[in-house]
């Protein structure tokens, strides 16, 4: 007599990983008291279910691993698929993370591999060579023909510069035009707005602050019009605040397993929320000009360059000074961008995740751009509907 393994039940598991991963994260919370490997950011920045799946109740880590442990077994059931790749990627990544928050020394490699579910190594000199020969193309025909490429783009930027005066109502302008194309194309985000919040003396660029409604800007440094718009469409439509009101309304409507509320978790997760961001522009087919191309591109540029950065400040030991060189030298960017990310990269738990943009970016990107209009509807599912990792995401339509 033929013996059948017992089908997973995917939505009880959906529960649990939620449950746990949330768990984890007021566990963290409670143990550190804001002075862990997370300090006060937390294993999940945002979370949405409070009402829908509550936290798991743990006392100690060794009662996570016991979850994990029972999490690997039922993953160890289901079909080779895009729903075990996630799985498998999702329970090796709080795997890492609870060895962290154990106070275990893991190295750069072990966080890339595990916690964030990337390749540990830096983005080819090739790769990053065929990047600036394409941009020397998109330079040229906006006008910019002498001098070499690094002052292009200064001259590029500066001569495009928003002043600050024209930062909120260009920002808002921008919004509205994105909410359009999102609801159009993405997902119906209702009443939804964001509001410009200005800030010095920040490590990032730019972050959804989304419970209080403001995307957090650094001003210390300039913005074009293009690169506004790209981090309107990261932040806000169709980027991290669409995820979340997605997310939330599928999860509540129980279309969507629960773990899509773990859409912000500090995990695999982050990769593909950060593809789904700066992938923006492309995702609401909003590439109206020459700049808005030149962007697109230097944005993949800085990408991989503050990737490739980290790995030789945090993986092979160079000084601040020779990556700070480094990233002058490839990806062009500004002071307080480029200082930015060498602090970013030093962070225990987060600075590996500075390599989520690039590979996130490129996961996402790779499928976009093979996905047909007749699929588009079932793309944006498969996208904002479910929980991926870089490895997973890459599966569609198989």
């Amino acid at each position: 007599m033929q013996i059948h393994e017992p089908t997973v039940n995917d939505a009880h598991l959906g529960r649990q990983l939620t449950a746990l991963t949330v768990g984890m994260d007021h566990l963290e919370r409670r143990l550190s008291r804001g002075h862990g490997v997370l300090d006060s950011e937390g294993l999940v920045p945002i979370y949405l279910g409070d009402d829908l799946v509550p936290p798991l109740n743990l006392d100690d880590w060794d009662a996570v691993h016991s979850e994990l442990d029972d999490l690997e077994r039922q993953t160890a059931r289901y079909p080779a698929g895009v729903r075990r790749t996630f799985l498998q990627d999702m329970l090796r990544s709080l795997r890492t993370a609870t060895r962290l928050f154990e106070g275990e020394e893991l190295s750069f490699r072990e966080k890339l591999e595990g916690l964030v579910g990337v390749p540990a190594q830096p983005v080819s000199a090739d790769a990053l060579h065929d990047m600036h020969a394409q941009l020397a193309v998109l330079l040229e025909r906006a006008g910019l023909r002498h001098g070499p490429l690094a002052d292009q783009v200064v001259r590029w930027e500066q001569e495009r510069a928003l002043d600050a005066g024209q930062l909120e109502p260009t920002f808002l302008a921008l919004m509205t035009e994105a909410q359009r194309r999102t609801d159009a194309r993405i997902y119906p985000t209702g009443d939804y707005t964001m509001r410009l919040n200005a800030l010095r003396g920040v490590p990032f660029t730019a972050r959804c602050n989304f419970t209080a409604g403001q995307m957090d800007l650094n001003i210390d440094l300039n913005f074009t019009r293009a690169a506004l718009k790209h981090l309107v469409c990261h932040e806000v439509f169709p980027g991290h605040s669409t995820q979340l009101l997605y997310t939330r309304d599928k999860a509540a409507s129980g279309e969507c397993s629960a773990d899509v509320l773990l859409c912000t978790t500090n995990a695999v997760t982050g990769c593909v929320q950060e593809g789904i961001g700066d992938q923006g522009v492309d995702l609401l087919d909003w590439t109206e000009d020459e700049d808005d191309a030149v962007h697109v591109l230097l944005r993949r540029i800085r990408s991989a360059s503050a990737t490739s950065a980290a790995w030789y400040q945090m993986g092979e030991g160079w000084s601040e000074d020779r990556v700070h060189t480094y990233l002058e030298r490839t990806s062009f960017g500004q002071k307080p961008w480029i200082e930015g990310r060498i602090r970013f990269a030093s962070y225990s738990f987060r600075g590996p995740f500075i390599a989520s943009y690039w590979f996130g970016n490129e996961a996402v990107r790779e499928v976009r751009e093979r996905v047909t209009a007749e699929q588009w509807p079932e793309f944006i599912s498969f996208l904002y509907g479910q929980m991926h990792s870089p490895r997973s995401i890459g599966q569609f339509g198989s």
